[in-house]
């Protein structure tokens, strides 16, 4: 089988790029829907409608209503018929951007990738996962082609919650865990492919960039500033992660975060990427790494503090038959799960659950 590699036409990223979007998107067309949230058109949204009006752009904007689902993709579909939009602008988290890649594919426009938080690796591949409108996974939609561009304004990024980034940092974390057990397999990226050296290097370098300089990244966005550091770890979670975990294949730990969306409670107020740095976690006591290599994973997620524990994730009571619940989702037949280098089932998910658990409280 073919090896195959993807990515976006054109990544930019720095201080200060949501200003002259014109620069970047004038290529795309005159006719932009603008697909954003409260929270991103409060930070962002404002002053990128006023730069685009300003040069010519007739922007149509559309509030996203929170859940990438086909419901609300729909809904935006037809309003983009309606103004006859020429293409699509994605602007906030994952969610949305997810949303935005799955209306333009539907349109058959450009989408231009907005990410005001680097929380995600979502914003440069060419698929989009997609959930029930209640917020359950329901399954990887896959698209032709990746964005036509994604702009990564580092100055709104630095202003965003640290949660945010942290939640970035353990997404991205997983990239090169989930690449090498796919490489131990002989498996197929997420591109239905195999992996190339390029995205094995990359997925490595962004390992390696995590350890290196994540520290002093979380501090630069403690101080709402942009420094070497914080564009290195926004570089590192968006583009690295993201050509990483596409090009090179997802295993267990995205698996084990879907089948965590059956879960109801608290866990729900937890972030994507916070509960896959603890299906990061399950996926290396799957793999049966020495101690000292766990003990490294583990001690980095302790020092952002990131899920380690059942308390972290909030289902401190969950019971054997709960987990059996998340590992029977996390092992359904379209699952990332099964790109493993060996079989996984439903309870050596749960006896995971449990095995980090309890790992985590004794060392």
């Amino acid at each position: 089988m073919a090896r195959l590699f993807a990515s976006p036409a054109h990544y930019v990223q720095g201080k200060g790029v949501f200003n002259e979007p014109e620069k970047y998107m004038e290529s795309l067309g005159k006719r932009p829907l603008l697909l954003t949230g409260a929270t991103a058109w409060r930070v962002a949204g404002q002053t990128l409608n006023t730069a685009l009006t300003t040069v010519g752009f007739t922007v149509t904007k559309v509030d996203f209503n929170g859940e990438s689902s086909d419901e609300e993709s729909e809904r935006v579909v037809s309003i983009g018929k309606a103004t006859e939009s020429d293409f699509i602008i994605g602007l906030g988290g994952g969610k949305a951007l997810d949303t935005a890649k799955n209306i333009a594919d539907k349109l058959d426009i450009p989408v231009a990738i907005l990410p005001t938080i680097a929380s995600t690796d979502a914003p440069t591949s060419a698929l989009s996962v997609m959930y029930t409108p209640e917020g359950q996974f329901k399954n990887y939609a896959f698209y032709s082609k990746n964005p036509d561009l994604v702009l990564m304004d580092t100055e709104v990024i630095a202003k965003a919650p640290v949660r945010m980034l942290i939640a970035g940092i353990g997404d991205a974390m997983a990239t090169n865990i989930e690449a090498q057990d796919v490489a131990r397999g002989f498996n197929n990226s997420m591109l239905g492919g195999k992996q190339t050296l390029a995205s094995l290097a990359i997925a490595q370098t962004c390992a390696d960039n995590l350890f290196a300089h994540a520290s002093a990244a979380v501090a630069a966005a403690e101080g709402k500033v942009v420094t070497p550091a914080l564009e290195t770890i926004v570089e590192s979670n968006t583009l690295l992660s993201g050509l990483g975990f596409e090009s090179a294949g997802l295993a267990a730990a995205h698996a084990i975060y879907n089948g965590m969306t059956v879960l109801t409670g608290e866990i729900e107020s937890l972030m994507h990427g916070e509960k896959v740095a603890f299906g990061y976690l399950c996926e290396l006591m799957l793999d049966n790494v020495p101690e000292a290599e766990f003990d490294k994973f583990l001690n980095f997620n302790r020092q952002f503090g990131l899920p380690t524990t059942f308390k972290d994730l909030k289902i401190e009571n969950i019971s054997y038959e709960e987990l059996l619940k998340v590992g029977q989702q996390a092992t359904i037949p379209s699952e990332t799960i099964h790109q493993m280098p060996f079989e996984v089932t439903a309870s050596d998910v749960a006896d995971a659950f449990v095995a980090v658990d309890r790992y985590a409280q004794t060392h």
